[in-house]
Order: structure tokens, then C-alpha cells, then sequence
């Protein structure tokens, strides 16, 4: 299955959906949301080859916002890397749990977990304004890794509000601020992508000329939202946090008590 057996229409459809999901993404994470229900309405695609084409356009997005913030921001990489590394292994371990577990038996607790992301946004309007370490040191380390492990298993079995699970983390269990826990999240969630696209790789599920095209889209809404990330900051990115937390919050409530 080729790009030349889409029709226009379709092709406009995924350009748009890459673009503004690589945006959305770039800048709080939950680019999917957008993203994995356009792919979903390709004709001939099976679920497990959209989310396999879903993966590949959020690895070319996620790279391109993830070399923006390092370059642009003070990324602490002796942190990012590690923790990516971990969250790899355990993305690709997720991807395979993803094949013999249904998503349905997670979603409500995906949901608490994003109620409680959301009213800790809300109710805190002064975490994440400033960068206050909490951890030195091998304890610092251990947390890091300890996130990596959770949260990238969790993005290889279901997905939704992965980059927002991994900015929370980063903010209350580390003491990062909005800006640098997105630019940490980056780095660790194209980690993730990665590892459960290998996956989808090996086992012969990704339509590569869809993906690609997808992922060029991606790349430049990833590059676009991690520019204007930078420049409107911390409290850009928590409005942004909240109302995409919110509006997933309302797909996953739907998805359990009326799909």
C-alpha cells in the first residue's frame, strides 16, 4: 500500500492532522490525540498498521522538537539520555503487551491518572515556574530512570497523554520547570516512539510511504511548536497542558462510557 492509492483529499487529511499534532506535541505532548484518529480513517489500514504509521510520524516529529530544545535550551542531557535509554527498552516491551492486551482494560485508569495531572495543573498554578532540584546525585538518577521505566512501557501498550505524564513527572518528582521538563520529555518520548516502532518494524506493520509522509508533516509542526515554545514559556505551556490534559480527559470518558 502506496501513497499513489490514497486520494487528495485523504493526503490533505494527513499533511494537516501531522502538522498540527507535531505542533501540539512539540510544545505539551498528546500530539496523538489529533494525530492517531486521522490515520485511523485511512482506507485499507488495519488498527495495528495505524498505530504502527501513527508511531512513525511522532518519531519524525519528536525528533525535530527535541534537537530544537537542545539546542535553544539548557537541556540536562546526563539526565535525558539514561532515562531515554530505559524508556526505549521499555516502549518496546510495552508495544508487545499492546498485541495481547486489549487498550480498553487500561483506559480507566489512564483516565483518573489524567484527572489527576489535570486538578494538580489547576491547583498549582506555581509548580513548574521556577526549577527547584529535588534529588542530587545517584537518587536523582534513579528517580529519572524509574520515570523512563513507567512511563515508556505505558506509551508501548496504549499512548494518550504520554508527554504530559512524562512533563508532569519531570516537574514534581525532579524539580524541573515547564520549559526544561518539556525540552527532558522530548528527549525521552522520541525514545519511546522509537522503541515501539521497532517493534512495529520488525513484525511488518509499518506502511513506510504513509508513515514518512505523516512524519514529514510531523517534523515540521515538531520544529514549529518547540519554537514557539521557547519563546512564549512556562505559562504558555501550562495553558496549553491544561487544555490538552482536558481534552483528553473528555476523548478517553467518552471512549469508556458511550463508544
Amino acid at each position: 500500500m502506496g501513497i499513489e492509492s490514497l486520494d487528495p483529499a485523504t493526503i490533505a487529511l494527513v499533511l494537516a492532522a501531522g502538522l498540527f499534532a507535531g505542533w501540539v506535541d512539540a510544545v505539551v505532548g498528546g500530539g496523538g490525540l489529533v494525530q492517531l484518529p486521522a490515520v485511523l480513517m485511512i482506507p485499507g489500514l488495519t488498527p495495528v498498521q495505524a498505530l504502527a504509521v501513527n508511531k512513525l510520524g511522532s518519531s519524525c516529529g519528536t525528533a525535530a522538537s527535541a534537537l530544537t530544545y537542545y539546542r535553544r535550551t539548557t537541556s540536562d542531557i546526563r539526565t535525558a539520555l539514561p532515562t531515554a535509554a530505559v524508556a526505549l527498552c521499555a516502549s518496546f516491551c510495552g508495544a508487545i503487551v499492546a498485541t495481547l492486551i486489549p487498550a480498553s482494560a487500561f483506559k480507566p485508569i489512564i483516565l483518573f491518572a489524567l484527572i489527576a495531572v489535570l486538578a494538580f495543573t489547576v491547583l498549582k498554578p506555581g509548580a513548574g515556574e521556577l526549577t527547584r532540584m529535588k534529588h542530587t546525585g545517584r537518587k536523582h538518577t534513579a528517580i529519572a530512570l524509574a520515570i523512563g521505566l513507567v512511563i515508556g512501557f505505558y506509551d508501548g501498550v496504549l499512548g494518550p497523554g504520554t508527554g504530559s505524564f512524562l512533563m508532569i513527572s519531570m516537574i514534581t518528582l525532579l524539580g524541573y520547570n515547564f520549559l526544561l521538563a518539556t525540552a527532558q520529555t522530548k528527549i525521552v518520548n522520541l525514545a519511546t516512539n522509537i522503541g515501539a516502532l521497532i517493534f512495529f518494524a520488525v513484525s511488518g506493520n509499518v506502511i513506510w510511504a504513509i508513515g514518512l509522509l505523516l512524519g514529514a508533516a510531523n517534523l515540521v509542526g515538531g520544529y514549529l511548536g518547540a519554537r514557539t515554545a521557547i519563546a512564549r514559556g512556562n505559562g504558555f505551556i501550562r495553558i496549553m497542558m491544561i487544555c490538552v490534559v482536558s481534552a483528553l480527559i473528555l476523548k478517553l470518558g467518552f471512549d469508556i462510557f458511550f463508544a
